[in-house]
């Protein structure tokens, strides 16, 4: 007979005390701390090519804008999680007792990758629409022109399009703002290494 030793579950203060001092990003699910994966130089590039477009649109304007490194806490679900790229309009709202952790995104972006692209695409985007402040979701594949937009219609109504032109542009709604598919595979290589 083999024996299964019962999983840890975390509260969310101690994922934060042991995140505070870890050397790696670890998402936290309802009690469960899973690291997260470091990425490919594709996912990178991509990730920054969005996030200086986004930037240079957004100078001056009522906007934050954050990269893999800032912490979202999803309160109804009760997750921690690293989105690629993020943006919240000002004021920040920030998870109680907290000054590390935003609660209220209204763009979110995430760079595909063969181990997270179905969480992404499902589970993950089902968390997000739980965020009041969610307005806009952005999926990037890193190994071919294929870009994924959904953007909130109305209450539990979301418009999807998908692109694999790169001459489209696409438009941003939460800040009415163009990006060139083509500048988000700026300097990318689709080498078969990388698949």
């Amino acid at each position: 007979m083999v024996m299964q030793l019962a999983k840890k579950i975390y509260t969310v203060d101690e994922y934060l005390e042991l995140e505070v001092g870890s050397d790696i990003r670890n998402e936290y699910r309802n009690g469960e701390i899973m690291p997260m994966a470091g990425g490919t130089p594709n996912h990178t590039e991509i990730a920054v090519n969005l996030l200086s477009i986004i930037k240079n649109s957004l100078r001056s304007k009522p906007f934050r804008i954050f990269s893999a490194d800032q912490r979202l806490w999803i309160p109804d679900i009760k997750i921690h999680t690293y989105p690629d790229v993020m943006v919240a309009p000002k004021p920040l709202q920030m998870q109680d007792g907290r000054k590390d952790t935003i609660t209220n995104p209204c763009f979110i972006a995430e760079v595909l990758s063969k181990s997270t692209q179905n969480y992404d695409r499902s589970e993950k985007f089902g968390f997000y629409r739980t965020i009041d402040a969610f307005q806009e979701y952005l999926l990037i594949d890193q190994y071919r022109v294929h870009v994924e937009h959904h953007v909130k219609t109305a209450v539990n109504q979301w418009l999807f399009s998908e692109y694999d032109d790169p001459s489209i542009t696409i438009s941003l709604k939460f800040a009415n703002l163009q990006i060139h598919i083509a500048d988000l595979y700026d300097n990318i290589d689709f080498d078969s290494s990388e698949r």
